[in-house]
């Protein structure tokens, strides 16, 4: 039966009905991180996704519906903390997963299980920004697996977002020297990460030099003798920071130029996904509380 034949029958409703439904969705494909290209017969309608990022993506592009399961760190929007937990990234529950009969599985292409998952005959799109050209690209490419039109407008609107956020800092914020601490361990934000691209954005001075990656493992006493203007951390590792050798003598410590994230702050801030911009704004609000003087 062709969509004409729907209209005469059931009306302009039926044919909007009919026309929509998945059997009549033209097939989709995607090439993913892994070179690998993912085809299914239609957008899929249950999508489980084993990355918060990916999570937040996909309901950012209004498709939140569409989601059957999550990993445990997904917790943004609120709706999808009420979706079955599937384990994590690197210990997904692949019983689990199958249970909730998936059209495709949305995953890092660090994520164990891939080839467990496929080799059970499951469609796996493996996806994982790590700048903000990796994000505007997973954008694209989920927005073609979903079928969503114009999925770009939503990277324009984190990109201006994040632009304002910058237009915001008062002049002496430029040149600052920051040291942004990532997690436990003493693991930094480095130059090339996301996180070390919007502090270049902002007119930062990033004390982590590029060569030592994304996300290097610092030495208490690299900190203290780069001696930042300012420290960036989140509540979960903040605590002992002033006991670390050194560091009560520090500028920034003397001075309280420290700003401590929250940990859903540090949620917004450790995602590279569709919330850059409120990254952005999150930075620019501890500078200008913390950092100039």
């Amino acid at each position: 039966m062709t969509c004409l034949v729907a209209l005469m029958r059931g009306g302009l409703l039926g044919l909007a009905l009919w026309c929509a439904s998945p059997a009549w969705a033209a097939t989709v494909e995607v090439a993913d991180d892994r070179g690998i290209t993912v085809r299914l017969a239609g957008p899929p309608q249950r999508i489980v996704s084993l990355l918060p990022s990916l999570t937040e993506t996909v309901c950012e592009l209004g498709q939140c519906h569409r989601l059957v399961g999550v990993d445990r760190y997904s917790n943004h929007p609120a709706t999808v903390q009420a979706l079955p937990q599937v384990g994590g990234g690197i210990d997904p529950n692949i019983e689990a997963i199958v249970a909730l009969r998936p059209d495709v599985v949305l995953m890092a292409t660090s994520s164990r299980g891939v080839q467990r998952l496929e080799a059970l005959g499951l469609k796996v799109v493996a996806l994982e920004p790590k700048n903000a050209a990796g994000v505007q690209r997973v954008m694209d490419k989920l927005g073609k697996l979903l079928s969503v039109p114009d999925a770009q407008r939503l990277w324009r609107l984190v990109d201006a977002g994040a632009s304002a956020a910058v237009q915001s800092l008062p002049p002496g914020a430029r040149g600052l020297r920051v040291y942004y601490e990532v997690s436990t361990g003493g693991y930094a934000a480095g130059r090339p990460s996301f996180i070390g691209e919007l502090m270049d954005r902002l007119g930062l001075d990033n004390i982590v030099p590029a060569d030592m990656g994304p996300f290097p493992r610092i030495n208490p006493e690299f900190v203290v003798r780069a001696d930042p203007d300012l420290i960036m951390i989140g509540t979960r590792n903040v605590q002992g920071m002033a006991q670390r050798p050194g560091w009560a003598g520090m500028r920034a410590v003397r001075e309280g130029r420290v700003c401590v994230f929250s940990a859903e702050e540090s949620d917004v801030l450790v995602r590279p996904g569709p919330r850059l911009a409120e990254a952005a704004r999150l930075m620019a609000r501890c500078v200008t509380d913390k950092g100039v003087r």
